[in-house]
């Protein structure tokens, strides 16, 4: 009797098997393919390939716009949802990616999953077409199928990390057709640290794009018509709210609040360029001030955030638009009553961490600071830039540690040695703090996600964060109930005792210390 378990008749089918054919010449054995660099290779060997292949004013420029300064990039999303999220949240915008298959996948998961339910376009590619040149070819005919001025204003064309690494040029295809603009970037992972600048890397090619059109001639002019007022055009994105408080902060000025950059369409980038001050909310978009300066605009730092920071700033932008110091006055004693009415009705009161990777860092540490909390440290994985100064500097006025270019592993130390009352950060740290017994908060979704200007920014923490701290009970109780289950490999219920292997574990740990010394000898040449 046979001890096979079957579940239907499928094994009872009958095998039709053939038989070798003697009249066929053996085949030649195919040439190996020529393979394109793929994500295999490494960071720094894809970066040579780029440069080799013609990329480097490039990958210099984002060098320049984004130093990594002395340690490794930060561990954060791919960079190319920045720049993928930008043309996805524009109106009559297309959007076509060029990259590995599951690199697309993962990016318009992540994009949708964020609201945009709008298709992406894909231009698969193998490595023959990759090294041969076809590729750029079947880019180029995608962007002309797409390329219908009755439903898009732009089609923007993105190499992530493969067809950067090969050399497809973008910059060769069409600047324009059928008046259809057409805006080709480079994000690769290996150029662009954060997905926070890669929105700057588009926003700063929109920008530029735009600037172009304004010096050729005539542009359209926004839907709802020119301000009366000069205004002031908002850098980065912000919770919806917020515009609406700064332009209500600005009328006693005399101003009016600009487009918001990003843009969410296409005309609202001249009127952006039209402002002649602009607001750097958040202080990463380097390219986009360039754009700006070349336009003769003023830029201005930091944000009306809490008390002391909604003073300076209605002071500084006041002072770019030559607004007199009566009028200063008048706007500040106009709203720093009820900010400080907002602080001191919703104190917090506890230490706090705050790591992320959004770029606002900075301004949440000042208004939980304001509030009355304790915030001994804070990571942003963000390069630090002119723009971020002035709050850096008050920060560290008041005993902060602040980290630019944060890592990982920089804010787990830091969290693990303050043992705060809360921990807000990415997704990994909250996770660590949760396993150490510390309530975490993401920064994203939880922190970000709230306005934070003028006095409707003041109270607008202090719910949620002392909530977060007051499930310190909770978390004890959890940490108690699942005391003794193990942790990493060693983790979940066991019969008996894990088998752990240390020899195992030893040959995998010279083997990595192998590894970095040879990467650091590398360095070195």
């Amino acid at each position: 009797m046979s001890d096979e378990v079957t579940y239907d008749t499928a094994a009872e089918a009958e095998v039709m098997m053939g038989e070798a054919r003697s009249d066929v010449a053996d085949a030649p054995t195919p040439a190996a393919p020529v393979d394109g660099m793929g994500c295999h290779a490494g960071a720094d060997k894809m970066e040579e390939a780029a440069r080799a292949a013609g990329k480097s004013e490039v990958l210099d420029q984002y060098a320049k716009d984004y130093p990594q300064g002395p340690h490794d990039k930060p561990q954060s999303m791919c960079p190319a949802f920045g720049s993928m999220r930008v043309g996805m949240r524009m109106r009559r915008v297309a959007t076509v990616m060029s990259g590995s298959a599951c690199c697309v996948y993962g990016l318009t998961f992540v994009t949708h999953f964020y609201g945009a339910r709008r298709s992406v376009g894909y231009v698969p590619f193998n490595s023959e077409s990759l090294v041969t040149g076809r590729l750029f070819e079947d880019i180029r005919d995608a962007v002309h199928e797409l390329a219908d001025p009755d439903r898009y204003d732009a089609v923007v064309v993105t190499n992530l990390c493969v067809p950067t690494a090969s050399g497809v040029p973008l910059k060769l295809l069409p600047s324009e057709i059928n008046g259809v603009r057409v805006v080709g970037i480079d994000v690769p992972g290996f150029g662009v640290p954060t997905h926070a600048e890669a929105k700057d890397v588009l926003a700063g090619a929109m920008l530029n794009y735009a600037r172009a059109e304004i010096e050729a001639g005539p542009v359209a002019a926004p839907v709802g018509g020119k301000s009366d007022r000069p205004t002031v055009s908002l850098l980065g994105e912000m919770f919806p709210a917020d515009p609406m408080i700064i332009g209500q902060m600005l009328a006693p000025l005399g101003l009016a609040a600009g487009p918001v950059v990003p843009c969410r369409e296409w005309r609202e980038l001249y009127a952006a360029l039209d402002s002649q001050v602009v607001a750097a909310i958040h202080p990463f978009y380097t390219a986009a001030v360039r754009e700006f300066e070349a336009a003769g605009r003023k830029v201005v730092g930091s944000a009306p955030v809490g008390r002391d920071g909604t003073m300076s700033w209605l002071a500084n932008i006041g002072d770019a638009y030559g607004v007199s110091a009566e009028k200063i006055a008048a706007a500040q004693n106009m709203f720093l009553p009820a900010i400080d009415g907002a602080l001191s009705g919703a104190p917090i009161k506890g230490t706090i961490t705050l790591s992320g990777y959004e770029g606002s860092e900075l301004l949440v540490a000042r208004l939980l600071i304001e509030s009355g909390a304790d915030v001994p440290y804070v990571g942003t994985a963000c390069a630090k830039t002119p723009w971020s100064a002035d709050d850096a500097a008050w920060l560290e006025a008041k005993g902060v540690k602040v980290k630019f270019r944060a890592s990982l592993e920089d804010d787990c130390a830091a969290m693990e040695a303050v043992k705060p009352d809360l921990a807000i950060g990415t997704t990994p740290v909250v996770q660590k703090a949760k396993e150490l017994g510390i309530p975490g908060l993401y920064f994203t979704n939880l922190i970000s996600a709230r306005p934070l200007m003028g006095p409707a920014g003041a109270g607008s923490l202090a719910e949620v964060v002392n909530a977060a701290i007051g499930n310190k009970s909770r978390m004890d109780h959890m940490r108690a109930f699942f005391e003794g289950v193990g942790a990493g490999d060693t983790a979940g219920v066991w019969e008996g005792t894990p088998n752990v292997r240390e020899d195992f574990r030893a040959v995998q740990e010279k083997k990595l210390a192998k590894q970095e010394r040879a990467r650091k000898a590398a360095e070195m040449i």
